[in-house]
């Protein structure tokens, strides 16, 4: 049981290195990407049934004994995450071969994708297993070294400039993260994460105030709360769209969780509980406000992305095993339907050409599978019930009541306020994208648009097939062939653009399991809430880690 928990990382790694000795082989590439991901998740799935079962698994890597060695530690929380993880990986990993991110051109961004995509697979593994910071610090730069790789793939000015704005802002967040580690063990002798629970609270408050203050900053740039979290919107829209719903679904989240870790076993106590609902509340109202200004589709979701983050940050500052599980449960949601909405934007810019609500139109005409693909997570993401986001919201509304405190019923309301702002901005792209006719000129326009920015990293194009003039829609040759509706085109002959089924089929299944998460909410929730308990009561964790003490 317990040699199963190295695997996450060592399968990621080894797999990266066969497939970057395969650079000229891009089929062997795809397939052991793709088997190593199933791996993946198959073995993050059986630690979820035996850690639910048996309880925390623990692994002392080469033998030594905590705190001299490296734990690695599975608990509900992390086997959780790591099933959802693994399948939004391997999701987004199909989205990308059948976009033809990875095609088979032989330039350098293609070759070194699917090496570069597993190590950013390990080190999102690696950082929900770390059991000491030092090691949680060396999962974080696995996953800047590969996400800043995968952030500029195309190597155009644009996508370079984003890659800056990010590299240059998770540096910062990396050597404050690194500091606050040198202090943490220059103050208690260790960076095993449950020795520290034991020690901290002997540490005279104002310094476990200034350990407490570092690693929350460091955490939030990652999470991406505000008012840390300026760098987002302009580094992820830039990138391609499975990079971009990769990023948006997991990265972050390794914040948050990172956080749920400092705030229930490092610092149990409510020290900072007011302050992470203040933060909750200004992340929550600046991100949405954000997105309801946007006119980009992928900028919009980047705001929405921000803002979410604060309801799980609400969760967090309650202190409460209520607030910790829904905050569980919404991180579930929001990976699963914010990665989706992402790949939904990239089948919109492949259809209208752009991602720009001032030049898309007439889409529902156009693709009406793609007007459903992208309304059931809008409507998710929005709240509505009876899916996953209003059983989430719900659930934190809840445990803020139950706390009663005149902040928690603030976060409340900026979360109510928060929701129906996020349907607004989602439903005024659905009128915008799909019911509004397309603007005439750009109707009259040559198709050559719809083409992506960098044709190098698209699969080629298929051979022209005759096109229904019915619903203007076909399936042929292993692709969705879809026409611009005859009302708003100008041109002599009828515009069309194809979409692989593999991409549309994907797409599909990531809707679908937006949606598989309201059908298992109960039984999820109930997870959540055995997770949160876990969690609120740290000597449990200690004792799986360090062993019964004398």
């Amino acid at each position: 049981m317990t040699s199963l928990v190295p695997l996450l990382v060592l399968v990621p790694l080894l797999g990266a290195a066969v497939a970057l000795g395969l650079l000229r082989h891009q089929k062997l590439q795809r397939a052991i990407t793709v088997g190593v991901l199933v791996i993946a998740l198959a073995v993050a799935a059986t630690l979820m049934v035996l850690v639910d079962q048996h309880g925390t698994i623990v692994v002392q890597v080469g033998g030594w004994d905590a705190p001299y060695g490296i734990s690695l530690v599975v608990d509900r929380l992390s086997a959780l995450l790591l099933t959802v993880s693994a399948s939004v990986l391997l999701i987004v990993l199909l989205f990308s071969i059948g976009q033809g991110l990875a095609a088979d051109d032989g330039e350098a961004p293609v070759t070194i994708f699917y090496p570069t995509y597993l190590v950013l697979a390990a080190g999102v593994l690696d950082s929900f297993i770390a059991g000491d910071l030092f090691n949680l610090y060396v999962a974080f730069e696995m996953l800047l070294v590969a996400s800043y790789v995968l952030i500029t793939l195309g190597g155009s000015e644009q996508r370079v400039r984003a890659g800056t704005t990010y590299i240059v802002t998770s540096l910062i967040a990396s050597a404050i993260f690194l500091s606050a580690i040198g202090l943490v063990y220059g103050a208690t002798g260790t960076v095993n994460i449950a020795q520290i629970s034991e020690r901290m609270a002997a540490l005279p408050e104002h310094v476990q105030l200034l350990l407490h203050t570092m690693l929350l900053i460091g955490f939030g740039i990652k999470a991406a709360v505000f008012p840390l979290a300026f760098w987002l919107p302009d580094s992820y829209p830039t990138a391609p769209a499975p990079v971009t719903a990769v990023f948006a679904g997991l990265l972050t989240k390794v914040g948050i969780y990172a956080i749920i870790r400092l705030e229930t076993i490092i610092f149990p106590q409510p020290q900072l509980n007011t302050v992470l609902l203040v933060v909750a509340t200004l992340t929550m109202v600046v991100g949405v406000l954000g997105a309801v200004s946007q006119t980009d589709v992928k900028r919009l979701l980047s705001f929405t992305l921000i803002s979410h983050i604060g309801f799980m940050v609400m969760g967090i500052g309650l202190g409460s095993v209520a607030g910790t599980a829904a905050a569980v449960f919404y991180t579930v949601h929001h990976i699963v339907v914010q990665t989706t909405l992402f790949l939904v934007s990239g089948l919109m810019e492949r259809v209208g050409g752009t991602t720009s609500t001032r030049s898309l139109g007439g889409l529902l005409k156009a693709a009406p599978l793609l007007a459903a693909l992208y309304l059931v997570p809008a409507f998710n993401l929005g709240g509505i019930p009876p899916f996953s986001g209003f059983i989430g919201k719900l659930g934190l509304f809840r445990a803020a009541a139950l706390d009663g405190s005149p902040m928690a019923y603030v976060t409340i309301g900026a979360g109510v306020v928060t929701s129906l702002l996020t349907l607004y901005a989602l439903m005024r792209v659905w009128d915008a994208a799909f019911w509004r006719p397309k603007p005439a000129a750009e109707a009259a326009a040559p198709h050559a648009s719809v083409a992506e920015p960098h044709e190098h990293l698209r699969a080629p194009e298929p051979a022209p097939v005759t096109v229904s003039e019915t619903d203007g829609t076909v399936l042929t040759g292993g692709s969705v062939t879809v026409t611009e509706p005859a009302a708003v085109s100008t041109a002599s002959s009828p515009e069309h653009t194809r979409l692989p089924r593999m991409l549309v089929g994907v797409t599909t299944i990531a809707v679908l399991g937006s949606v598989a998460l309201t059908v298992v909410s109960g039984p999820l929730y109930g997870y959540a809430t055995r997770a949160a308990e876990s969690l609120e009561s740290p000597v449990q964790y200690v004792q799986a880690v360090l062993g019964e003490r004398p």
